[in-house]
C-alpha cells in the first residue's frame, strides 16, 4: 500500500508536480488526425492545461493556449488561415510556434509600435504519424519522435479509437502490467455476461521484465506450452503511459488529475487473397463508455477495463490496497517512475527517451499478440480462425464502431 502523500506523487500531473514534470519529457498522443477533416479547430485539455489544436489551410497542425493573450477570448472558436489560427474577437493571428503574426488594427494604425513582436502564446510542437497526432510538452532539447515499427505497416486497415474516462490516468496505466485480470475480467466475466458458467484457464506462472521501452509481463496458463510467445516474449507496458499488444497500441493520456483520454490505434492485415488496401485516411471514432440507460458498457475488452478503472474512484485510494504476488509488475513500475523523476531532477533523461534520430526512425517492438501469419491466410481461413473470425462480427476491443468504419474495414479485408 502507499501513503496518501506517495499516492499524490503518481496521480498529480500539473506542470509543477513530479509526475507532471516526468510525463512532459515524452511525446504523447492527443488526437486522431482525421478529427480535423470536418472542423479545423478542437479544444483540448491535456495534462491539466487548456489548449486548442488546429490544422491551418496549409495543412500545418498547431497546439496552442486556448485563450488569446489580447482579451483572453476562446481560440477554439477562432478560424484558420493559410498560416495559423486567428482569434474571432479582434483578429489576432498566431502560428504553430506561438508567435503572434498579425494584429489587424495595430498593424494598420500603429505599425511603428511592432506590438505583435512583443506577444507570444504558449505552444507545443505537433507530429502526425499513422493517423495520430502527438505533442511534446516538456523542456528543450526536444527528444526525437519515436516511430514505432507498426506505424510503418502497409496494406492493411488502421483506425483510431478514443474514449474520455472519468478517473486518474495512473489506475488505467497500472492495468497494463496486470496479467491476471485477463483471466477474470475478460474471460470469466464475459462468460457470465453471456450466460455461461465455465471458468477460463488459470494462470500458473508469471514473470515481469524491465525492457528498454517499458515493462513486459509473461505468463503460462493451463493448457499453454512454455514455448508460447505469451511466455517467451510477453506483452509490453509501453513507457510511460502506453500498452502494446502487437496489433494495437493503447495510451492512457492524462487530461488532468481526475480524467483520462483513452486513445488506441488498431491495425488489421488484409487476407492473402485480397489486394493490399490503400488507405487514404485513418478514421477516428469515439467509443461510448455508457449505454442508453447510463450503465457502464461491459461487452467489449477495453470497456471492461474502463469499468475496473472508474470503479476505483476518480483517484484510487492506494492506502487501502493489499498487493499480492501477481502485482510484482505494478511494484516494479512504481519504483521506476520514482527513479525516473530523480533522474530528471539530476538533469538526466528518463527511461525510453530517444536522442538518436536514426534509432527513432523505426523503433522495433516484439510482435506478441499479433495474429501470426494473418496476411498468409485466405478469407475462407479467416472465417474459421478462432481470433480473426470475431473481427468479422464486431470490433472486439471497443464498443460502438460506426457503420461507415465497419463497412470500410470489411471492404479492406475483402468481405464486402
Amino acid at each position: 500500500m502507499l501513503t496518501a502523500e506517495q499516492n499524490k506523487f503518481y496521480v498529480e500531473v500539473g506542470a509543477d508536480k513530479p509526475m507532471g514534470k516526468l510525463l512532459r519529457r515524452y511525446w504523447i498522443p492527443f488526437a486522431g488526425a482525421s478529427e480535423f477533416d470536418a472542423a479545423a479547430t478542437k479544444p483540448v485539455r491535456l495534462m491539466g492545461e487548456d489548449l486548442v489544436a488546429y490544422k491551418d489551410l496549409s495543412g500545418v497542425y498547431g497546439l496552442i493556449d486556448r485563450h488569446c493573450c489580447h482579451r483572453r477570448a476562446d481560440l477554439s472558436y477562432g478560424y484558420v488561415e493559410a498560416c495559423g489560427l486567428r482569434c474571432n474577437y479582434h483578429g489576432w493571428l498566431y502560428d504553430e510556434k506561438g508567435a503572434c503574426i498579425g494584429q489587424p488594427y495595430e498593424d494598420l494604425a500603429h505599425p511603428q509600435n511592432n506590438l505583435k513582436d512583443k506577444v507570444r502564446i504558449k505552444a507545443y510542437p505537433v507530429r502526425e504519424c499513422a493517423g495520430l497526432l502527438f505533442t511534446y510538452m516538456g523542456p528543450s532539447p526536444v527528444p526525437e519522435f519515436p516511430v514505432w515499427a507498426p506505424f510503418a505497416w502497409k496494406g492493411g486497415f488502421r483506425e483510431v479509437v478514443r474514449s474520455e474516462i472519468p478517473c486518474n490516468w495512473f489506475q488505467c496505466q497500472e492495468n497494463s502490467i496486470d496479467p491476471v485480470h485477463f483471466e477474470w475480467m475478460h474471460d470469466n466475466w464475459s462468460e457470465r455476461l453471456n450466460g455461461g458458467h465455465e471458468y477460463a484457464a488459470k494462470h500458473l506462472q508469471l514473470a515481469f521484465d524491465e525492457l528498454e521501452y517499458g515493462f513486459a509481463y509473461r505468463r503460462v496458463r493451463e493448457g499453454q506450452e512454455e514455448n508460447s510467445p505469451l511466455w517467451t516474449i510477453g506483452r509490453l507496458a509501453l513507457w510511460p503511459i502506453g500498452f502494446y499488444l502487437g496489433e494495437h497500441f493503447e495510451w492512457r493520456v492524462p487530461v488532468d488529475d481526475e480524467n483520462t483520454l483513452s486513445i488506441a490505434w488498431f491495425y488489421a492485415q488484409a487476407p492473402a487473397d485480397v489486394p493490399p488496401y490503400d488507405q487514404k485516411s485513418v478514421p477516428t471514432w469515439e467509443s461510448p463508455i455508457k449505454d442508453s440507460n447510463g450503465h457502464w458498457v461491459s461487452s467489449h475488452v477495453i470497456n471492461q477495463d474502463i469499468v475496473a478503472w472508474v470503479g476505483q474512484g476518480r483517484i484510487a485510494d492506494r492506502s487501502k490496497e493489499f498487493l499480492g504476488a501477481s502485482d510484482r509488475g505494478i511494484i516494479m513500475m512504481r519504483r521506476r517512475y520514482v527513479e525516473d523523476y530523480n533522474r530528471i531532477e539530476q538533469g538526466l533523461d528518463p527511461k525510453g527517451v530517444i536522442r538518436d534520430p536514426e534509432v527513432a526512425k523505426c523503433v522495433p517492438l516484439a510482435l506478441i499478440g499479433r495474429v501470426t501469419g494473418a496476411g498468409d491466410l485466405t478469407r475462407a481461413q479467416w472465417k474459421t480462425h478462432p481470433f480473426l473470425k470475431t473481427r468479422l462480427i464486431d470490433h472486439r476491443h471497443c464498443f460502438g464502431q460506426p457503420k461507415e468504419v465497419r463497412d470500410e474495414f470489411m471492404r479492406a479485408m475483402g468481405f464486402a
